[in-house]
Parts: C-alpha cells; sequence; structure tokens
C-alpha cells in the first residue's frame, strides 16, 4: 500500500482480537514520535496497556464510575469493566503540556492530535486495526490519578489496537471541493 492509498483509505475498527507483535507497537509508536512537534517539546507519553492490565484498567474505570454515580446498576458498572477487553491492545495517549514562550498549548494539543493519527496511521499500514476512543474515562480524575498522570497531563484519548475482527468497511471518496476554495483578494 502506498502512502496516499493509506491516507485515503484508513477506517477505525471497532471489532479488534488477536494480538499485536512488539515490532509492531514498537513502529507505531515511533510513528508517533516523527509528528510535527514546535520546538521539540514533545508533549505526550503512552501507556502500552495488555493482557490482566486490561482487566486492571476495567476495574479502574468501575472504581471511577461508581464513585461519580453510587446508584449504577450492575450491569451497567459490568459493561463499563468490560471496555478494555474489546481490544488485546490500549495506548494510552497522555498530553504532558510545557510551559514555552514561543508554542502556546493549543499548538501543544495539535501536536498531541498528530502524534496519535500517525499511530493510527502505522497501526494501518502494518495491517491492524485501530480504534481512538475517549468518552467519560478519559476526563475521570480518579482514571487520571489510577494510570499516574500529574496534575498538569490528560488524557488525550484511547488507542484501541488489535487485528480486524470481519471486513472493513469501505470508504467513499468526499468531494474536496465542498471543503476547500480558492482565496483570491478580490
Amino acid at each position: 500500500m502506498d502512502a496516499l492509498e493509506l491516507l485515503h483509505t484508513r477506517v477505525s475498527s471497532s471489532r479488534l482480537s488477536g494480538n499485536v507483535s512488539p515490532e509492531k507497537l514498537e513502529a507505531i509508536v515511533q510513528a508517533a514520535l516523527r509528528a510535527p512537534d514546535h520546538a521539540q517539546l514533545r508533549p505526550w507519553r503512552f501507556l502500552a496497556i495488555n493482557g490482566k492490565s486490561l482487566e486492571r484498567l476495567g476495574a479502574l474505570f468501575a472504581q471511577a464510575k461508581l464513585t461519580e454515580d453510587p446508584s449504577i446498576s450492575s450491569t451497567d458498572l459490568e459493561k463499563l469493566k468490560k471496555k478494555p477487553l474489546r481490544a488485546p491492545v490500549i495506548i494510552v495517549a497522555i498530553m504532558s503540556f510545557s510551559a514555552h514562550p514561543k508554542v502556546p498549548e493549543v499548538e501543544q494539543i495539535l501536536s498531541m492530535g498528530a502524534a496519535v493519527q500517525s499511530m493510527l496511521l502505522a497501526a494501518f499500514a502494518q495491517g491492524l486495526g485501530s480504534m481512538w476512543r475517549t468518552g467519560g474515562m478519559a476526563y475521570s480524575k480518579i482514571v487520571q490519578q489510577g494510570l499516574g498522570l500529574n496534575n498538569e497531563e490528560a488524557i488525550a484519548g484511547f488507542l484501541y489496537l488489535g487485528e480486524v475482527e470481519g471486513k472493513l468497511r469501505t470508504v467513499r471518496p468526499l468531494e474536496s471541493a465542498n471543503f476547500m476554495k480558492e482565496w483570491t483578494d478580490r
């Protein structure tokens, strides 16, 4: 697959299984490290979660939800515990901001987004599926603390990775003219 085909056909995959080899995971992380990054601040760090740690993440999600809503049903709590088990590997993308006179926080957020997009593309290029998820657990202070984030950090998302179960959906081309116009100074 050439680079343009990769960029034009990448889709998210919600049904993931199998495994992600250490070599493929390393290539995914290396792709993130090449994201545009004004002043080379590297406003990110990543946690890889797999195996039994996925169950521990589910328990952390449940703890956070119970603290927020003690009346949650046991059925909903069990569903929440199982969410991390939807993929063999989850990468937690963590924004780590740095004070910098020339690089405002918004540029660091954009750089983080570019790093995660590069990870999605690297996964797809290697035949893996991926899904970038956020949701309430990404913003939970209990989850953030449980994952070891400091007060200056935030979760940008949970990147679910694995082998695609079933068929990928086919993307239909969009009309670029609906999104870009030529500017003239007249």
